[in-house]
């Protein structure tokens, strides 16, 4: 089949995880065979123009092609999938796969055209805090677009297929997040830039955005007596004022480090040596950053909401969503207890067995293409 994939930030990128999800079928879709063309945005990294990267045109056989894009928040999202979905409607394409709601406004265009067209929610977008007011009318005008012309509706978890049927009486296809493998390393990079060892530190890594919950973790770790670091690793996502936020309720305790958008050996390093991996999201689609935790064994500690608890199934510890009382307390009851810290961890390697990878993720993407019964 001839693919194109829009929606995304760019590939290959970890600025987010529809980026880490894209890459993943991409490249897996073109190792069988199938030509796939991922439309990039232009425009500067998330996470600073440090890690801006030469535009490139091809990625492990995918066909890369960046599209014009206004480089201003609120509008680099809407401008690229607009000139992406014009470039699919009139490219030769089978099947035109958009990834996340807002994306979706302009998917009447490849669909007119008579392409197939496949959209991927990542995530109710329209409830994330980042976003204004017009910037979340855009992303619902975007779902019930797709609600309305999209040829399969993928979700990551069953609470979005049932708000799928509720509010629009659409079926969608479930088809979850695969396991991303973290290789595990010794503490090299960390330790030579922050001093620190293996279960030396909290971890929190993920995106850097109000929904995450990170302030609810800065709260409850002030409020704890350990000598152990509190890590928050990853870039602020189209969220730069609540990352400055963040910066300023740390800046009275010295335990606390920011290293900003990482990638590569130190992402891998900091997972591999975690105490604890705590992730106190209020709204996600199916955390990549929690399935990559659990691929590394990590004792996890999470927000009770639903998309959390359906990944770590029996193996991590929950606290309230949105109340860092809790969540510090289940932080002290864990570092009092070294061996509980290790059943967990235990629990995770065993977690890790039963989710799914990402050849099947494909298998099941590639099925939904075709319109092959689920």
């Amino acid at each position: 089949m001839r693919i194109a994939m829009l929606g995304h930030k760019r590939v290959p990128s970890r600025e987010g995880g529809v980026e880490i999800v894209v890459e993943q079928l991409a490249v897996r879709m073109a190792q069988r065979g199938h030509e796939v063309t991922c439309y990039n945005r232009g425009g500067h990294h998330v996470s600073g123009k440090a890690f801006d990267a030469r535009k490139q045109r091809e990625h492990k056989g995918v066909r890369l092609l960046t599209v014009p894009t206004v480089d201003a928040k609120g509008f680099a999202a809407m401008s690229a999938s607009i000139f992406a979905s014009i470039r699919a409607a009139f490219g030769r394409y089978d099947v035109v796969h958009f990834h996340t709601e807002g994306s979706c406004v302009t998917l009447w265009l490849p669909k007119l055209m008579g392409k197939r067209c496949i959209v991927t929610v990542h995530g109710l977008d329209h409830q994330r805090s980042k976003w204004g007011c017009l910037a979340r009318k855009y992303i619902l005008w975007g779902e019930k677009a797709a609600a309305r012309w999209a040829d399969e509706i993928i979700v990551l978890s069953e609470g979005v297929q049932t708000y799928f049927r509720s509010v629009y009486k659409r079926e969608t296809r479930l088809i979850p997040n695969g396991l991303t493998l973290i290789n595990r390393r010794g503490p090299q990079i960390i330790t030579d830039k922050y001093g620190l060892e293996k279960d030396g530190y909290i971890l929190y890594l993920a995106r850097i955005t109000p929904e995450k919950g990170v302030h609810y973790l800065i709260e409850a770790y002030k409020a704890l007596e350990t000598d152990k670091k509190l890590v928050i690793a990853g870039g602020a996502s189209d969220a730069a004022d609540y990352y400055r936020r963040l910066k300023e309720m740390a800046s009275d305790d010295p335990r606390i480090i920011f290293t900003d958008f990482i990638q590569g050996q130190e992402l891998e390093e900091w997972y591999s040596n975690a105490l604890v991996y705590v992730l106190p999201s209020e709204l996600e689609g199916m955390p990549i950053s929690l399935l990559e935790a659990i691929s590394c064994g990590n004792c996890c500690l999470v927000s009770d909401i639903a998309e959390n608890r359906n990944v770590v199934g029996e193996s991590g510890c929950t606290f309230k969503s949105g109340d860092a009382d809790d969540l510090a307390e289940q932080l002290k009851v864990l570092l009092a207890d070294p061996q509980r810290i290790e059943c967990c961890r235990n629990a995770s390697r065993k977690r890790s067995q039963e989710l799914i990878g990402w050849d099947e993720v494909t298998d099941r993407t590639l099925a939904a293409y075709q319109g092959s019964a689920q």
